[in-house]
């Protein structure tokens, strides 16, 4: 018997590096940490359906990754059964009809072990393999033969996709399950015992292959022909043809192009070609990339339609997302992509590569809007992910810009006219140390045109990949399911019908809390690199210089501020400390050192200067709370803790709206209590007599502590300009777009007067924003001609904010707005 079990194992050994002459895998989950396995306990790994190659897989992976051994057996009665089974066999083969595959006789004989050693578990992984990784695109004979999909290949098709899809394996171990747990309840029913194993286990590898391959896809020629076909596009082209007199015919012909140039047309040659190219390109010119919280979309992936919206700050963003979610076993989206790139070469990539293409605006042409509103429907019952962005845009200011309704608006609608399907929107931070067009950027907010994307550009940009752009995070957030919105806002929605055209009264409502949702999602998974750390506290000087011991000593007081009261546990800080980021800050070519014998300082100069605002903008919401309380103390040296926590409430709705913060009105005065107290155990401030108190001028904590309002202060000194000119007017004598205007110029004259390197400071849109919100909780109002309205409330807000402004800063709005002091 020995000698059988050994020349058995030399021959599977012989095949099985015969076959990794050929194969190659990508893997993941292949540790014990990342499984949670328990030493203790004996492994049982399990493969759906029987198959050799499989089994020679599944053996190597567990010897290249020192899991416990796929050969090893577990001692039962009737003989060994091996750590590794299959859960079903097949009954037929190569010259005989295929049937129904059955469970094997090792998956009953580990049920049958469980049932008579209590006392002894047996850990379960499932591990999931596929030969490529490619939708059901075409229902033909070739492409089943040459794709592995939802159905099950036989031997010679098996061998086919081997030959044609070996190189691009992918092997996933998941996450084990208990065999004791599992079968508790049928101690005394083998049979039963048996089912309940094999349905957990066959609805798991279900799931994951519903996450990895995607739903089953149309072919594209079928899928834009069947938009045209549909009800609510049928009826757009009737009143088409009767709006403009035109024949049905040409508007129907014109539909089916509207259709044909949106549809995306994803090819498994396309991406594999284009992970092998990012591959490449990611090496090149990033020093890592760091994929935090996976795990998020994995999960949602398998049972739900994702839709994932991720922060907009590059065009690289959603080639790197694709990328991500394609090496760690998911189906890379279909990405809504605006049509500007749709030009020569790169468009027909990008739609292969999974793209759709929208024009910017639907709002004069409702036969484009109800076919991409069908295009849109089709994608989330079908189950497809998708991607899109909720700014519309890229920031050029890294901050968030506010969210735009209209693609959030579709998929809500569409979620309403059929929800069989759950829809998950999973925000996702990409976190850049220096984002390719930041020099662009610049030059746009200096006020010169944007660059029209064009073949010639991507020429430009690809001077650049000898460059080093640091290093890039992708960090996934908690993830939104639509179903759980709809129901904080409008608890009866199930039971109302819904078709293409019917808008409910409460459906703006609902887009604008999803919307602020997942904004408030991206921005709690923000990744804090080594360059926002040091952008923010240079920033934060008066010179925009520092002495290195004492910047270093900063950094890292702030790095703890932000460990001791975490933002959201999907946030990551950087690893090092501060001396550790100065160094690689200065490494990027980001700050400049000027030696000196009592210390040499660290600087920000010229054009980099203000290319800082744009990395100390991603995570300036991380310190609003605190460099707010800090700055109520620029003017007071002591203040009752009531009074800070009513100020910084009263600030409040409008940084959450600037700065999409995650916590609700009602908990803000909890948290100022909470941050109060921690800034009272870091010696920031200190309680005297009971009020609290700042520290004496020219120490280090009073240095600490003005720094550290300096982080949101020029946000508070926008919000006083805009009140100090409406003030100068009077109530009733100046409209919103003119006290916008007047705000902007006032801001920009301020940003000359005082040097500020933020060209946020005077963006007329965080101008628009605030004056919106001061209606909206009814600070001001609007009369029967457009003009705004205030009352004595507004003064007393006013006096309030005096305490966060200079003196010098105080007479420069004052000189403008000619108001007393």
């Amino acid at each position: 018997m020995r000698i059988y079990q050994a020349l058995r194992s030399l021959i599977l050994t012989f095949f099985r590096k015969i076959l990794f002459f050929w194969v190659r895998t990508d893997v993941s989950g292949n540790s014990s940490e990342a499984l949670g396995l328990s030493p203790d306990k004996p492994v049982c790994y399990v493969l759906q359906y029987s198959s050799m190659s499989s089994r020679l897989v599944l053996e190597q992976e567990v010897l290249r990754s020192g899991l416990p051994g796929a050969e090893e057996s577990l001692p039962v009665k009737n003989g060994p059964v091996h750590s590794f089974f299959f859960l079903y066999r097949r009954i037929g083969g190569l010259f005989r009809t295929r049937q129904t595959p059955v469970p094997t006789s090792q998956f009953q004989a580990l049920v049958r072990y469980g049932l008579e050693n209590p006392e002894k578990d047996v850990q379960i992984v499932p591990v999931s393999l596929f030969w490529g990784r490619s939708p059901d695109k075409e229902k033909s004979l070739v492409k089943l033969l040459l794709s592995d999909t939802w159905s099950v290949a036989g031997r010679l098709q098996k061998f086919l996709i081997i030959m044609l899809h070996g190189r691009s394996t992918y092997v996933q171990f998941n996450q084990p399950l208990s065999l004791q747990q599992v079968i508790d309840e049928y101690r005394h029913s083998e049979e039963r015992a048996n089912r309940k194993l094999g349905r957990l286990l066959r609805t798991h590898f279900r799931r994951v292959r519903q996450a990895v391959l995607g739903p089953d896809l149309s072919h594209r020629r079928t899928l834009v022909e069947g938009l045209v076909r549909t009800q609510a596009v049928k009826e757009a082209i009737r009143e088409t043809a009767r709006k403009d007199d035109i024949p049905p015919e040409k508007v129907r012909a014109k539909a089916y192009k509207y259709a044909d140039e949106i549809a995306a047309s994803m090819s498994l040659v396309t991406i594999r070609f284009l992970e092998v190219v990012l591959a490449w390109l990611w090496n090149r010119i990033y020093k890592g990339i760091a994929i935090n919280n996976i795990r998020v979309a994995k999960e949602v992936a398998q049972d739900n339609a994702v839709v994932y919206v991720p922060c907009h700050r590059s065009h690289i963003d959603y080639l790197l997302l694709s990328y991500v979610l394609y090496k760690n076993g998911l189906m890379p989206p279909h990405i809504a992509a605006g049509i500007n790139l749709n030009m020569p070469v790169v468009g027909p990539i990008l739609r292969r590569g999974g793209a759709f293409f929208m024009r910017r605006s639907f709002k004069d042409n409702p036969l484009y809007a109800t076919v991409f509103n069908e295009y849109m429907h089709v994608m989330f019952t079908r189950g497809y992910s998708v991607e899109y962005f909720v700014e519309g845009g890229r920031s050029r200011t890294g901050r968030m810009l506010q969210p735009r309704p209209g693609m959030l608006a579709m998929t809500v609608r569409s979620f309403l006219r059929n929800h069989r399907k759950p829809i998950v929107f999973v925000p996702v931070y990409v976190g850049y140390e220096k984002v390719m067009e930041g020099r662009s950027y610049l030059g746009e907010l200096r006020g010169n045109k944007k660059q029209k994307e064009s073949v010639f550009g991507l020429a430009k940009t690809a001077r650049k990949l000898g460059n080093s752009f640091g290093r890039v995070a992708v960090n996934f957030g908690e993830a939104i399911p639509l179903a759980d919105v709809l129901n904080d806002v409008h608890p009866s929605w199930r039971e109302e019908a819904y078709d293409s055209e019917y808008r409910p009264a409460w459906l703006a409502d609902a887009v604008d809390q999803l919307a602020t949702r997942v904004a408030a999602n991206i921005n709690a998974s923000v990744a804090v690199n080594p360059i926002g750390m040091t952008a923010t506290v240079l920033l934060g000087t008066d010179r925009l210089a520092m002495d290195e011991g004492q910047l270093i000593r900063l950094m890292d007081q702030y790095a703890a501020l932000l460990s001791a009261f975490p933002y959201a546990d999907t946030v990551t800080l950087p690893e090092g400390s501060g001396k550790d980021w100065v160094a690689y800050c200065e490494d990027m070519g980001l700050i400049t050192r000027q030696p000196q014998k009592l210390g040499d300082i660290i600087a920000l100069e010229g054009s980099n200067a203000t290319l800082m605002t744009y990395y100390r903008n991603n995570i300036q919401h991380l310190f609003a709370l605190p460099s707010l309380i800090a700055s109520l103390f620029e003017n007071k040296e002591s203040l009752q803790r009531d009074k800070i926590v009513f100020l910084a409430s009263v600030a409040y709705p409008y940084l959450q709206s600037e700065l999409f913060l995650k916590y609700q009105p009602e908990e803000v005065e909890g948290v100022v209590n909470q941050w109060i107290d921690l800034m009272l155990v870091k010696g920031l401030i200190f309680e005297q007599d009971g009020r609290i108190c700042r520290p004496e001028e020219g120490t280090d904590a009073m240095l600490r502590l003005r720094v550290l309002s300096r982080f949101i202060i020029q946000t508070l000194e926008r919000y006083h300009i805009a009140i100090g000119i409406l003030r100068k007017y009077g109530s009733g004598r100046i409209s919103a777009a003119e006290l916008e205007e007047q705000s902007t110029l006032l801001a920009e004259r301020m940003s000359i007067l005082f040097g500020l390197n933020a060209p946020e400071f005077f963006d007329k849109t965080l101008f628009r924003n605030f004056i919106a919100n001061m209606q909206k909780n009814g600070v001001i109002t609007t009369d029967d001609d457009g003009l705004l309205c205030y009352t004595e409330g507004l003064n007393e807000v006013a006096e309030d904010a005096r305490l966060v402004l200079s003196v010098e800063k105080r007479q420069a709005i004052q000189q403008v707005t000619m108001l007393g002091a």
